[in-house]
């Protein structure tokens, strides 16, 4: 799986600027769950709604299932409210999207979008705005 290092291409900016922009535009609630999107954001993405009681073998085999009916190379993030700081669902998805990357031997980036920013938890690059516009 690629970590994300400066300096990230600007197509990749672009991806995970739409990340951000569709989170803060479309959900209007408090407290956004976490999900688990995986595809393009902004195009065909599969979404699961993440659940505490999973444990790290269901949350690879579901991430294993849509890496294999997607698209090729996927980006993988959650979605969630809260500071871009390591949480525990960040964690309780990195873990298994690793392994289910390994085992279908493609290369996936995997990032964590709030409404102000994303966040790569591996190197810590991430990337924010007080507030996001449509350009």
């Amino acid at each position: 799986m690629p970590v994300l290092r400066e300096p990230l291409a600007l197509a990749d900016r672009r991806v995970l600027r739409t990340a951000v922009l569709l989170l803060a535009t479309t959900d209007r609630r408090r407290h956004v769950p976490p999900h688990l999107h995986i595809g393009v954001p902004g195009g065909r993405t599969t979404t699961v709604a993440d659940d505490a009681e999973w444990d790290h073998g269901l949350r690879t085999e579901l991430v294993g299932a849509a890496l294999r009916a997607g698209q090729d190379p996927p980006w993988v993030w959650v979605t969630r409210s809260g500071p871009l700081l390591l949480q525990d669902v960040d964690a309780a998805w990195l873990g298994p999207t690793v392994s289910a990357a390994a085992e279908r031997g493609v290369d996936v980036a995997f990032v964590v979008v709030t409404r102000h920013g994303w966040t790569d938890p591996r190197s810590g690059l991430r990337q924010e705005w007080k507030r996001i516009r449509r350009r």
